[in-house]
């Protein structure tokens, strides 16, 4: 591993934590993940499927094609996504995905790779957070191609 990538983390890659089944959605191509504030953050993200599980969405048909079969990891980093863009839609206009809901900003999410086996983290938040070397190294022996 890189001395930049040991060094400072937090130089290009960050954490969010998603509740599920929302974190399971993304690795099933939930292109957007909403949220009340604008993020400046642009790069790799590690997708941390928090510790709560919201029940009500469960029920949603979009919701429950995207997750069947999948399992509902919690507090384990699950994958990584580059967070390419972060809006809000503009009043009147189409939403840009299916997944966008009003009202709130969009972050913007490509290059979503599941981890083939997830990573126990109990810590996490739902702003973006500087991971551990440590993690980065356990996500990166998954994902050895995923570099600043």
């Amino acid at each position: 591993m890189s001395e930049t990538t040991t060094a400072d983390p937090g130089t290009w890659i960050r954490g969010i934590t998603i509740r599920q089944p929302w974190a399971s959605c993304i690795l099933a191509g939930k292109d957007v993940e909403n949220r009340p504030v604008s993020w400046s953050w642009r790069g790799w993200l590690l997708l941390h499927a928090g510790q709560a599980t919201e029940r009500a969405p469960l029920r949603d048909p979009l919701v429950a094609t995207a997750i069947r079969g999948r399992a509902l990891h919690t507090r384990a980093v699950i994958g990584v996504a580059r967070l390419t863009d972060c809006h809000q839609d503009a009043a009147d206009t189409t939403a840009c995905s299916r997944w966008a809901q009003p009202d709130v900003h969009h972050l913007v999410l490509a290059d979503v790779q599941e981890l083939a086996l997830p990573i126990p983290w109990l810590r996490g938040q739902l702003g973006p957070w500087k991971p551990a070397p440590a993690l980065i190294e356990q996500v990166l022996q998954q994902l050895p191609h995923v570099r600043p």
